[in-house]
């Protein structure tokens, strides 16, 4: 099965434009870092690469290894900030595989024992608490 072309009016996208906002918590020349809108968890987060792919399956080499880095500041970054006793790294590709936005993303979720993620339920949280959340994340990256 051949893998659809990557479409640029995806929310992703539109947010790497500027054309939607972002509680943005990194940016380099080759990846972006934001809150997620609907977490899962206090603290969860994205990473995105700034070369359009639509996943793991279509993107370039060199761009998937940059964003893995990033992946990785940012995944110490929530341990540190919200003092975390884990972190869980998940990626989903293709509708089948749990994909939703069509931009190849990495969710970076702090964990916590004894305390399970939230339900995906589409519930989105409070602008001031992604904004306090960014804050702090960005704040563990110094």
């Amino acid at each position: 099965m051949t893998t659809p072309p990557y479409d640029d009016t995806n929310i992703f996208a539109k947010i790497l434009r500027g054309e939607l906002p972002s509680h943005k918590i990194y940016e380099d020349a080759d990846t972006f870092a934001f809150m997620d809108i609907m977490p899962r968890g206090d603290g969860h987060c994205l990473v995105i690469p700034k070369k359009p792919s639509r996943n793991i399956l279509d993107v370039d080499p060199d761009s998937l290894t940059t964003l893995m880095h990033t992946t990785q500041k940012l995944a110490r970054a929530v341990m540190k900030a919200f003092s975390a006793d884990g972190v869980t790294v998940q990626q989903f590709n293709e509708q089948a595989g749990g994909q939703v936005v069509f931009h190849l993303h990495v969710h970076i979720i702090p964990r916590f024992e004894g305390i399970t993620l939230r339900p995906h339920t589409g519930q989105m949280e409070k602008p001031e608490i992604l904004a306090a959340n960014a804050a702090k994340i960005s704040a563990a990256l110094n």
